[in-house]
């Protein structure tokens, strides 16, 4: 009777330390089960928001911030009010003065700087011909490639030219301005990119 009393006890243990273990086992497999679910950290933030802290940018010519958002490069850049009294002087050498392409150039940036604020500049920083980077060349001076030269954005790849507001020039490969990001202001030194203005939570 005792030893079947102690088997009794062994049994009652063995039992509630396996369903304890089972139990912590099937906890184990359901973590990465169920995380498996879930988007991967790499396409959660693929088009995600970002907040860019612009409080340090410059007027120094050649200041400008790039960040990434949807893996391209979006530059943002202050411009002096000698850049800004520029651009209207170029529209009668541009494609698409006006901005009408709107695939390039949101309601909220339809205006002769295509931004919200005049003097601060967001633009995704992508040739509209085949993809490439191009410079950012900010001096208001004649360049080798262009003797009248205004300021902007140069593709050495197949020799497109944008103005400081990323318009297109009539003549070179790029069919398009350089594209204007969703974006709104947080405040005076904080930009949401990826997000329009209006549409923020």
């Amino acid at each position: 009777m005792a030893n079947q009393g102690v088997n009794t006890g062994r049994r009652r243990f063995l039992t509630a330390s396996t369903a304890v273990v089972g139990a912590v086992g099937v906890g184990f497999a359901a973590v990465p089960f169920i995380s498996s679910w879930k988007p991967s950290a790499r396409a959660q933030t693929a088009g995600a928001p970002v907040e860019v802290d612009i409080s340090k940018i410059e007027l120094e010519p050649g200041m400008r911030m790039i960040v990434q958002w949807r893996g391209q490069p979006v530059w943002i850049f202050k411009r002096t009010p000698e850049q800004l009294a520029a651009l209207p002087t170029l529209d009668d050498q541009l494609r698409d003065p006006d901005s009408d392409n709107a695939d390039q150039t949101p309601a909220f940036a339809k205006n002769p700087a295509r931004s919200i604020k005049p003097e601060v500049a967001v633009i995704v920083g992508i040739c509209t011909h085949l993809g490439c980077s191009p410079s950012y060349v900010p001096e208001l001076q004649p360049q080798p490639f262009d003797s009248e030269w205004q300021g902007g954005f140069y593709c050495p790849c197949h020799n497109s030219r944008f103005d400081l507001a990323g318009r297109v020039y009539q003549g070179v490969p790029a069919p398009s301005n350089l594209k204007v990001p969703p974006y709104y202001f947080i405040d005076d030194n904080r930009v949401m990119v990826g997000v329009a203005p209006g549409e923020a939570a």
